[in-house]
């Protein structure tokens, strides 16, 4: 066969084949049309303006208890001195945070790499497929995590330890890292996790806005008012994630504490003696 007979496919005729592919196995999926080669991003721009969103309501949230809260530090030692209009620059501009993630969102959705659930509106938001979306990622997020300080050192040195030069974060730090450790601590599990959890846009949506306003919010210089129910319940806080990037050595969950328990590396902040008591 000479090289002109082969039948050479572009990006778009790919996209096109896989989403008449996930129209066929899946009744009700919106967003994938037969007449265009990419899904409708409505979906997409929806899932993105409903993360940026959150990201308002915590910056708003945060300055407002930074300015009048009256917040206890989470650390003795007391809050890092900075400039909060620097702090937001900082936080909406790490080429290895926030934009990796939305190229992320973006190539998924729009080169049909997600199951056909996702490309539904119907339904509304499903509580439980939300729920176990946010155990799913944290799981597997944990791992990974657990995995770039045990499997070697040049892994460590290559990914995860640029986050670790803040062994007193403050909430701008939550993705101020590698881009490589971004890919291993939050892509991958949330590739993983939508092979996992099949549930609609709405619910995608709810769990994405959640999980990076709470992964935000845990590296928080303060305690939150809702931290003591929260750590009862075995959810992740400012202080818990706090012992991680004091200690190296615990707490490697974000979200929930559960698996560092299952491992035997939770430690409270309670008694850790660089951290307030009160919190």
């Amino acid at each position: 066969m000479s090289a002109s007979s082969i039948p050479w496919f572009n990006l778009r005729d790919i996209a096109l084949f896989h989403g008449q592919e996930k129209m066929a196995a899946a009744s009700g999926v919106e967003g994938t049309g037969t007449d265009s080669a990419w899904p409708s991003p409505v979906g997409l721009s929806l899932g993105i303006l409903s993360v940026i969103v959150g990201q308002i309501v915590v910056i708003c949230y945060m300055y407002a208890m930074r300015q009048w809260g009256g917040l206890k530090p989470v650390q003795l030692a007391g809050p890092q001195q900075y400039s909060f209009g620097e702090a937001v620059a900082t936080h909406v501009s790490e080429v290895g945070g926030l934009l990796l993630l939305g190229f992320y969102l973006c190539a998924t959705w729009m080169f049909n790499l997600m199951p056909a659930s996702y490309y539904s509106f119907e339904g509304g938001v499903q509580p439980v497929m939300v729920l176990m979306q946010l155990l799913s990622q944290d799981m597997i997020q944990t791992l990974m995590h657990y995995g770039e300080h045990k499997i070697h050192p040049v892994l460590y040195k290559n990914s995860h330890k640029p986050h670790h030069r803040f062994i007193n974060p403050r909430w701008a730090d939550a993705f101020n890292g590698s881009i490589t450790d971004t890919f291993c601590m939050i892509l991958i599990p949330l590739y993983i996790t939508a092979n996992l959890v099949h549930c609609n846009v709405w619910s995608y949506m709810t769990f994405g806005t959640m999980y990076s306003s709470w992964l935000t919010l845990i590296h928080s210089e303060f305690s939150h008012p809702w931290d003591p129910l929260f750590r009862r319940l075995g959810l992740g806080t400012a202080g818990d994630h706090h012992v991680h990037h004091r200690l190296f050595t615990s707490n490697y969950g974000h979200l929930f504490m559960y698996w560092d328990r299952l491992l035997g590396t939770y430690k409270s902040p309670m008694v850790v003696n660089q951290f307030r008591k009160d919190i």
